[in-house]
């Protein structure tokens, strides 16, 4: 008798959309700021409330999403994460129609989408990860989601960007086709998931227990992988993010600026923040092409300790030896060169090696959970608020210390542990629960 594998191709198709919704709604916040800053008068720190709801979303709603995957499984979750994630974007749409111009309704619009986006990566992450059958496979699959991540992230960016023009003039009814664009993406995701059959381990295992009149002992914080896992994450977001922040804070501040920067223009400087994310992108390409062959803890060890190398090559590499660049002069604007410290450059190689580590920490934190992975998904969402905790920590070094480099001190720490865990921290030593 012969068993018929089962096809996921379309299930996985429908995953990676929703992975590349992720970013193309997340990355709508910061040009959406510039917009509600003109639109509705509010100040830098209001119009940056959108972006923090993200965050906050997180926070909250990490632990009730992993509840909602066990409970009802990845495709009732995901179809409830899309109906609000469509109810979050059109929400802000409205706060610009005529008839409401309210700041509040945009921002609890991006609060309601921030949920979304939280309950679709406690989804799409474990379900890629079991489509591929876990191991190599499942990492690859999730690399390749994230190859798609960066590509929406950089066409979001530039999309957004030709729609607002002038900043001065900014409506909201100028970014009605990028809305739109979600809108219709969610639309289309919720039809096509809603007849689409896809594997329920979750559901299953949870089923299973219900009938069952012994209490399970154990849970994923049984498992020391886990745990230290999701402090993995939790560092993974401080040297993702506060890499390119300080990049940018470093060349753009004066140089007799009270932290002192290299004073750069800074349409140059953003120019040189957007190879960081670009090589993101072709990492999480080339991540997904060999994740296959290589394990999540070889690719992890391997990156850890390139981004130690490049980070401490930042720091004190010498801020006089300077290099030729190119980048797009806001002043004048048209692309230019100029010269910037060679340690930069070691800094902007850090988005290569981080463009893997999230589906590396994630394939190693739940390898052998078995039925526990829907509630640790939701606790490993939970820890993605440290990119909002970690990035002010090493701002607040850098006024304590006087040095934007001097607060790689932060990102030097996390690659550290990212290390260990890599090495140590990921191996299952409580093989002896059962998982089934």
């Amino acid at each position: 008798m012969t068993t018929q594998k089962k096809n996921y191709t379309l299930p996985i198709v429908m995953m990676f959309a929703l992975f590349a919704m992720i970013a193309f709604v997340t990355n709508l916040c910061s040009p959406m700021a510039v917009i509600v800053k003109n639109q509705f008068g509010a100040s830098n720190f209001a119009a940056q409330l959108g972006n923090a709801a993200n965050f906050i979303a997180y926070a909250i709603m990490g632990i009730p999403s992993g509840i909602l995957l066990k409970k009802y499984g990845y495709k009732k979750t995901a179809l409830l994460a899309i109906i609000i994630g469509f109810a979050g974007v059109f929400l802000q749409y409205m706060s610009g129609w005529d008839s409401i111009q309210s700041f509040w309704v945009y921002l609890i619009g991006a609060f309601v989408a921030g949920f979304c986006m939280c309950m679709l990566n406690c989804v799409v992450n474990p379900m890629l990860n079991t489509l591929g059958g876990g191991g190599n496979k499942g990492n690859q699959l999730i690399q390749f989601g994230g190859v798609l991540n960066s590509f929406s992230a950089v066409f979001v960016t530039i999309l957004m960007g030709s729609l607002i023009g002038d900043a001065t003039k900014a409506q909201i009814s100028q970014a009605t086709p990028a809305l739109f664009i979600a809108l219709a993406i969610f639309a289309i995701a919720f039809v096509v998931l809603l007849i689409s059959r896809i594997p329920e381990p979750a559901a299953e295992a949870e089923a299973a227990a219900a009938k069952s009149d012994k209490k399970d002992p154990h849970s994923a914080f049984s498992f020391r992988h886990f745990k230290l896992g999701i402090i993995a994450i939790f560092l993974y977001l401080g040297v993702e993010v506060g890499t390119p922040t300080y990049i940018l804070q470093y060349l753009t501040s004066a140089a007799d600026a009270a932290t002192p920067g290299f004073g750069m223009d800074a349409g140059i400087a953003a120019t040189l923040v957007a190879m960081y994310w670009l090589l993101m992108l072709v990492g999480r390409l080339l991540g997904g092409i060999i994740a296959g062959k290589v394990s999540s803890k070889a690719l992890l060890t391997g990156v850890s300790i390139a981004t130690l190398v490049l980070v401490l090559v930042g720091m004190f590499a010498p801020t006089d030896t300077l290099v030729t660049a190119f980048g797009f002069e806001g002043s004048t604007g048209r692309f230019v060169t100029c010269e910037v410290p060679v340690g930069i450059f070691a800094l902007v190689l850090v988005g290569l090696c981080t463009s893997v580590m999230w589906g590396a920490i994630f394939n190693l934190a739940v390898e052998g959970l078995g039925k526990y992975t829907a509630i640790a998904s939701g606790a490993f969402m939970t820890m993605i608020c440290g990119g909002g905790i970690l990035v002010p920590l090493q701002g607040w070094i850098a006024d304590l210390s006087g040095s934007f480099l001097t607060s790689y001190i932060v990102v030097v720490v996390c690659a550290a542990y990212l290390l260990f865990y890599a090495l140590a921290g990921s191996k299952n030593v409580n093989k002896d629960i059962k998982t089934e």
